[in-house]
């Protein structure tokens, strides 16, 4: 199993918990950066939790069909 496979796995194990890492990733890049780029960093993190939870749905977990 390649390092792609197990991060898939991950995500679709988790995929629960993707907008609470998702925020304090950005919480935290927010606090490092003394709030200076607080509208990019929401933007990045709203645009990393759709694309993130839209990979999760999408995607079959390894051995399984597609669109199953």
């Amino acid at each position: 199993m390649g390092i792609f496979d197990k991060a898939r796995e991950a995500l679709h194990q988790h995929a629960d918990k993707i907008d609470t890492v998702v925020d304090k990733v950005a919480d935290e890049a927010d606090r490092r950066t003394g709030g200076k780029h607080s509208e990019q960093i929401d933007k990045g993190s709203g645009v990393a939790k759709d694309k993130l939870g839209d990979y999760a749905r999408r995607d079959p977990e390894p051995g399984q069909a597609p669109g199953v």
